[in-house]
């Protein structure tokens, strides 16, 4: 609490310094909790130098990684109270905020990345963005944050009779903790920035994730067993605060709109690739990759499923991404 307090206070410098132009240059305040080999921070990189071009230099972006100005449900305190601007995060983390997007970390919605895309990137996926302005939060688009499954230190995940009694880190989400206790694990949220020294000492028995974040945050050093159950496709949404947008004059927000394009493009580019590498350097390091049969998994995660059919929107909306898969 002291260090969110810390940051808070910083932050509200920042934004007390930062949101008049100086010179004739805006700066965004940009902050995330990535390492900066990760391919979102890359792609960030990216939009900060096609804005740069795009604007001849009126507007900047300053980048935060490695969670120092918080984790992501506190960055995004942060950009609702107008003290940063823009971030990155989870849509895991996004659903405490914008309840719609839960339906997005549903176990096996997206049958691909195809798929995946297919939806986040028309009407369904555009409509969930929308729908987080009412909470002061604008969603700009999807970068891609793969399929995530689980990862153990003692035994590997076969099928979901493997996961009984382990505890599972998950994100602080609602719809992550279902899905685990539905698989007979025990959900446990930790930041992710604690993660390495919960797994290193035995607090939980394992994690799930994608496989560039399992691969760059080192966890196989602890966890020598990954399963390619591909539970969910949770992409990362790229926000920025309502209050932020509503100063922008409308050619700033072109600027803006189209080093976005870009960067989400650049973006899943890296990823393909980040997550080819990750596969191989892991197994290099000793770790053994199972490919379990996704069927009881499914199976065992269908009654998440029947809780929205009393909710029309959302049902529908389910009912809509499963029709696209055909």
């Amino acid at each position: 609490m002291k260090q969110f307090v810390a940051i808070l206070l910083l932050c509200t410098l920042f934004f007390v310094l930062g949101c008049e132009e100086v010179g004739g240059v805006r700066t965004i305040r940009l902050a995330h909790g990535l390492d900066i080999n990760h391919s979102v921070h890359r792609a960030m990189v990216k939009m900060g130098e096609d804005l740069d071009s795009v604007s001849k230099g009126k507007l900047r972006i300053e980048i935060y990684p490695n969670q120092q100005l918080g984790t992501e449900r506190e960055i995004l305190e942060l950009i609702q109270l107008g003290s940063l601007d823009m971030t990155k995060v989870s849509v895991a983390t996004l659903e405490n905020f914008a309840p719609k997007t839960r339906i997005l970390g549903l176990p096996y919605l997206f049958e691909s990345r195809e798929h995946a895309f297919e939806v986040l990137d028309g009407p369904i996926g555009q409509s969930l963005l929308d729908n987080a302005k009412q909470f002061r939060l604008k969603g700009l688009g999807y970068y891609d944050a793969g399929f995530r499954s689980f990862y153990t230190e003692h035994a590997p995940v076969t099928a979901p009779d493997d996961l009984k009694g382990l505890k599972i880190r998950v994100m602080e989400s609602i719809t992550a903790m279902d899905m685990v206790k539905s698989l007979g694990g025990s959900p446990t949220p930790i930041s992710w920035g604690e993660l390495y020294t919960s797994l290193q000492q035995g607090v939980v028995d394992g994690a799930e994730n994608n496989l560039p974040s399992f691969y760059l945050s080192k966890h196989y050093e602890v966890c020598p067993y990954y399963s390619l159950d591909e539970h969910t496709f949770s992409p990362d949404v790229l926000i920025v605060g309502t209050q932020f947008w509503d100063m922008l004059s409308d050619q700033e927000r072109a600027w803006i709109s189209e080093a976005v394009k870009k960067s989400l493009e650049h973006q899943r580019k890296l990823w393909a690739e980040s997550e080819s590498e990750a596969l191989k350097k892991i197994q290099e390091k000793g770790v053994q990759i199972s490919y379990p049969n996704k069927e009881p998994f499914i199976e065992m995660t269908r009654e998440m499923y029947r809780a929205y059919e009393d909710d029309e929107e959302l049902n529908n909306m389910i009912q809509q991404i499963k029709t696209l898969a055909n």
